[in-house]
């Protein structure tokens, strides 16, 4: 049609000329510049969150020193796991002095706000692990405690640097 013949074609973006005159497609391109590096966003925890962290986890290490735990062990994870801040780590002897720590636990962190609490292995295993959320809570008998060694894992020895001996 005579209208078409009048039009002027699209013309790209000046940042596309420069990136016309390259060689190679434009998928090639993309492929050679690599992926887009998006910088997380890092926000800052609210006032009351620490405050409110050491309240729970107050409330936890009580319920398990009242049940009798042993070696009652808490860790602060905050900006090493993106799990959680702060683990805590209890010994029981029995199945049953394990499964009615979980059940306590339950009922306290219920009594102070926290509602949503996954429990895994409360059915009678060595390790029941309790995710509170920000906290996460390993009951343990005393052989797997020793087996798994999450201490040892987790603990702040490993974030300092390693030393030669000479």
């Amino acid at each position: 049609s005579p209208r078409t013949a009048w039009r002027r074609p699209p013309q790209p973006a000046p940042a596309l000329n420069e990136a016309a005159k390259a060689p190679g497609t434009p998928r090639k391109k993309a492929a050679a510049a690599g992926p887009r590096v998006r910088k997380p966003k890092v926000t800052a925890a609210p006032a009351g969150y620490r405050v409110r962290l050491d309240q729970v986890q107050a409330v936890i290490t009580e319920s398990l020193d009242s049940d009798k735990a042993g070696d009652i062990v808490t860790l602060d994870l905050e900006g090493r796991a993106a799990f959680c801040d702060r683990m805590v780590i209890a010994t029981g002897l029995a199945d049953r002095q394990i499964s009615a720590m979980a059940t306590h636990l339950q009922e306290k962190l219920a009594e102070v706000g926290i509602k949503r609490i996954q429990v895994e292995g409360a059915g009678g295993s060595d390790w029941v692990l309790i995710d509170a959320g920000d906290i996460v809570i390993h009951l343990f008998k005393p052989d797997a405690r020793t087996l798994y060694g999450l201490e040892r894992m987790w603990g702040p020895e490993l974030d300092e640097p390693a030393t030669e001996a000479e």
